[in-house]
C-alpha cells in the first residue's frame, strides 16, 4: 500500500465511504495519513467527587451504595445511579441502556468517566464510560485520537482504518539528512506519522508533532524562497511615473489618511515607479484602511496606461471591492472602466469579460479565482493584488502574477503576524505594516463571559435587532459531531429562531453550502433582510456590513486569538457603537487568561505578540490559529520556534549544503514536488 494509492485499495471502503471521505479531502492513502487528529482524549488519574470541575471531562472513582434506578417511557429508558463523598453527590445517568441496572453491582467500586455538568444545583455526568479499577489503571495516561468527521463517518471507523493503513503501508524512505535530524532533534518520518495518530505517551506525540510541523514549514518556506530567487532583482517591465490622479483622489477623500496609510502608500508608489519589480505584503489590522491603498495602486497603474487586477477569496468580497472602486472613480471623475469577473458570471458574460481584458478595453479588473483561469488573457497587466493572502496558496499567487509576464505583486493580509515570523513566512515579499486605525472608529466594547450569560446575551441581541442593527453569532462547527461538546451552526440557528421574535430573521451560513447559496445569504444580510447571521468562521474574510454591531462567539476557547480578532473585525465598521461577546464553554483558568487579552485590547499586533508570549513549546493541545495560514498541523504561534528553525534549514538547503549527498537532494526534491502537487523548479537542489 503506497501513499499515492486510492483509498479504494483499503479493505472495506466502497463507493459510499469513498464519497464521505472525499468530503474531508481524503482520496489517497497519503491523504488519510495526513488527516491528523484534531485532539486526543487522555485517560487521566481519577479524581474524587469533591475534585470534579463543571464543564470538564473527568474520571471519578467511587462505590455504588444503592442499586441503580430504571425508568421507562415508551422507547426511552433512563438508568440512574449516584456516588457520594461527604455531602457532595454525583448523579450518573445513562439513556437507553437498561441492562446497566443489572450489570452495575451495589457496593461495587468503579471508575466513571464523562463530562461533568451542573443541573438544578446538582453535579451530573450523562452517559459516562464505566471501568473496573484495574481496567482503568491499564488505560491510564494513554492518548486516544479524535478526528474531525462528517455525517456518516464515526471516530471508531477512522481509528480502525488508520491502524490498518499503518500496518499494511509501504514505508516512506527518509528524505531529511541525518545531520539535519540530529541538529534539530527531529524524529524519523515514518515514526512521526505513526505516533501522531497513535502516540504511546505524550512525549512520543510531541516528537511526532515536532517533525511533521517542521516538514510543513520547511516545504512552504522552500517553495516561497525559490519564487524569490526566480523573481529577485527582476527589472520593472512597466515603467511608471507618479500621477496627479492619485494625489487629487487623496485630497478629495472625506477623511484624512492615517500616517500609516500615507507611509505605506509612499512605499508602494516608490516601488512601482522604481527600476525593479515590486513584490510587497501590506499587513494591516482589521479596519486599518488597506483597501483604499490598493485602489490607489490600481489607479496609478491605469493612469500610466496599464491594467491592474485585484483577486478576492470570495464572490461577496470581490463584488464589494468592485462597487467600492466604481464609486471612488465616479466621485472623482476618473474615466477608467472596471470589470467584475467571478464564477457566477454566465458563459456569455465571461466571454465578454475575456474579450475586454484581452483587448485592453478595460484597465481595472476585480474578481475571484476566475481571474487565474486558463481562458483569462490580459493585454498589459502591470499590477496584481491578492486580498486576504492566507486564503491563497503560493502556487495560486504565482499563477496570477504569471498572467502578465512579470507584473508588480501586492499582497494584502489582515492577519496580524509578528514581524519576525512574517519575514520567514513571506520571504519573497517586502513587508509594509499598517499599524494605525482611522480616528473616527469607535473602539469595540468587549466582554468574556461563561455560558450562564447566554440569556442576557439573547436579550441584548434582540434589543439591538429591534433598534435596526444586525448581529453575527459564530459557532465552531457546522453540525453536531461525535465526541465534541461544542455549539454547531445548524442546531444553534434553530434554537435562536425559537427564542427570538418572528420579526427578527435568523439565517445560517457555513462552508459546506454552495457558492451561490452563500452569496445569496450574504447579500440578503448586507441589505438587512437578515438580522441575525449564525455562521462558522467562513465570514472572517473582509466583508463590510457597517450596520452589524454585535459579534457573539460561542466556544471562544476553540479559536486562536488572531482568528477571534479577525472575526471581531466584522463589526465596528459603522457609526454605531459595536460589541463583541466571547462565550467561554469551559472554566479553565489558562483559557480565560488568553481570552482576557481580547477583552483588554483591540490592537491585532499587540494581541498576536501576547498570544505568542503565552504559548510554550509543545503547547498544541489547545487551540490552533486555523485562520492564519493553511497548514494541516503547524501553527505559526505555538510552533514559532520550529518555524525559525525550518527557515534556517531552508536557507542551508538552498545553498546546497555540502553535507547533503546527491541522493538526499533528490529525495528532498521529490518530497517537495509531492508537497506542491505540481512542478516547482528548485534552483540549488
Amino acid at each position: 500500500m503506497k501513499e499515492q494509492d486510492s483509498i479504494r485499495s483499503i479493505k472495506g471502503i466502497g463507493e459510499k465511504t469513498e464519497k464521505l471521505l472525499g468530503k474531508l479531502g481524503i482520496t489517497t492513502i497519503g491523504d488519510f495519513l495526513g488527516y491528523y487528529p484534531r485532539d486526543y482524549d487522555e485517560y487521566k488519574e481519577p479524581v474524587s467527587v469533591q475534585g470534579l470541575k463543571v464543564g470538564e471531562k473527568c474520571a471519578v472513582s467511587g462505590r455504588l451504595t444503592q442499586k441503580p434506578g430504571l425508568q421507562s417511557t415508551g422507547r426511552k429508558s433512563v438508568v440512574t445511579a449516584s456516588i457520594r463523598e461527604g455531602e457532595q453527590v454525583l448523579q450518573l445517568i445513562w439513556y437507553n441502556m437498561p441492562f446497566l441496572r443489572n450489570t452495575l453491582q451495589t457496593g461495587g467500586l468503579y471508575v466513571f468517566r464523562g463530562i461533568v455538568a451542573e443541573k438544578r444545583g446538582r453535579l451530573v455526568m450523562e452517559q459516562p464510560e464505566i471501568f473496573g479499577r484495574e481496567d482503568y489503571q491499564n488505560m491510564l495516561h494513554t492518548l486516544y485520537p479524535i478526528y474531525s468527521l462528517t455525517k456518516g463517518l464515526t471516530n471508531k471507523f477512522m481509528v480502525k482504518t488508520l491502524h490498518q493503513i499503518l500496518e499494511d503501508r509501504e514505508m516512506v524512505q527518509e528524505y531529511l539528512p541525518e545531520e539535519f535530524r540530529n541538529h534539530y532533534q527531529l524524529a524519523e518520518y515514518n515514526y512521526a506519522v505513526s505516533h501522531i495518530h497513535f502516540p504511546t505517551n505524550r512525549e512520543d506525540l510531541l516528537l511526532g508533532h515536532r517533525r511533521l510541523v517542521f516538514d510543513e514549514f520547511l516545504f512552504f518556506i522552500l517553495s516561497v524562497r525559490m519564487m524569490k530567487e526566480q523573481n529577485a532583482e527582476t527589472a520593472n517591465g512597466f515603467p511608471m511615473k507618479p500621477v496627479w490622479e492619485t494625489e487629487n483622489l487623496i485630497e478629495s477623500l472625506p477623511y484624512q489618511l492615517t500616517n500609516a496609510q500615507k507611509r505605506v502608500w509612499n512605499e508602494i508608489e516608490t516601488s512601482m515607479t522604481g527600476k525593479t519589480l515590486m513584490s510587497r505584503l501590506v499587513q494591516g489590522d482589521v479596519g486599518s484602511g488597506k483597501t483604499v491603498i490598493a485602489f490607489l495602486a490600481m489607479i496609478l497603474a491605469a493612469a500610466n496606461g496599464y491594467q491592474a487586477a485585484l483577486m478576492a477569496p470570495t464572490e461577496v468580497l470581490a463584488k464589494q471591492h468592485y462597487e467600492g472602486l466604481c464609486a471612488l472613480l465616479e466621485e472623482n471623475g476618473l474615466p477608467y472602466q472596471v470589470l467584475l469577473l467571478t464564477g457566477s458570471n454566465t458563459a456569455k458574460e465571461k466571454r465578454e469579460c475575456y474579450g475586454k481584458m484581452a483587448s485592453g478595453e478595460v484597465s481595472l479588473i476585480v474578481g475571484t479565482h476566475a481571474l487565474i483561469q486558463e481562458k483569462t488573457i490580459y493585454q498589459n497587466l502591470a499590477l496584481v493584488i491578492t486580498d486576504e493572502q492566507h486564503r491563497f496558496g503560493v502556487k495560486q499567487r504565482e499563477t496570477f502574477s504569471g498572467k502578465g509576464g512579470k507584473p508588480h505583486v501586492l499582497v494584502m493580509s489582515a492577519t496580524p503576524i509578528p514581524r519576525t515570523l512574517a519575514i520567514i513566512l513571506y520571504g519573497d515579499l517586502d513587508i509594509s505594516i499598517m499599524d494605525e486605525l482611522p480616528a473616527k472608529r469607535l473602539p469595540i466594547k468587549n466582554c468574556v463571559v461563561n455560558t450562564s450569560y447566554r440569556p442576557a446575551a439573547y436579550r441584548f441581541i434582540q434589543k439591538q435587532a429591534e433598534e435596526g442593527r444586525q448581529i453575527y453569532v459564530i459557532c465552531p462547527m457546522v453540525e453536531e459531531s461525535e465526541g465534541l461538546d461544542a455549539e454547531n451552526v445548524t442546531d444553534y440557528s434553530k434554537k435562536l429562531r425559537d427564542i427570538l421574535p418572528d420579526t427578527i430573521k435568523v439565517e445560517c451560513l457555513h462552508g459546506r453550502m454552495k457558492a451561490n447559496q452563500k452569496n445569496q445569504i450574504m447579500e440578503a444580510f448586507a441589505k438587512n433582510e437578515i438580522q441575525v447571521l449564525v455562521s462558522t468562521t467562513v465570514i472572517e474574510v473582509g466583508v463590510n456590513i457597517p450596520n452589524a454591531t454585535v459579534m457573539m462567539v460561542e466556544n471562544a476557547e476553540r479559536f486562536g486569538l488572531a482568528q477571534l480578532h479577525q472575526l471581531r473585525g466584522r463589526v465596528g465598521r459603522g457609526e454605531h457603537q459595536s460589541y463583541c461577546i466571547f462565550i467561554q464553554g469551559g472554566e479553565e483558568e489558562e483559557t480565560k487568561k488568553r481570552l482576557e487579552i481580547l477583552e483588554k485590547s483591540n490592537d491585532g499586533f499587540q494581541i498576536a505578540g501576547e498570544d505568542l508570549r503565552l504559548r510554550g513549546p509543545g503547547d498544541f493541545f489547545g487551540v490552533r490559529q486555523s485562520g492564519t495560514m493553511e497548514f494541516r498541523l503547524a501553527d505559526i504561534f505555538q510552533d514559532a520556534e520550529i518555524l525559525k528553525q525550518a527557515g534556517e534549514a531552508a536557507g542551508a538547503i538552498l545553498l546546497s549544503d555540502p553535507d547533503l549527498s546527491l541522493e538526499q537532494h533528490y529525495r528532498l526534491k521529490e518530497r517537495l514536488l509531492a508537497y506542491g502537487k505540481e512542478r516547482i523548479e528548485m534552483p540549488g537542489i
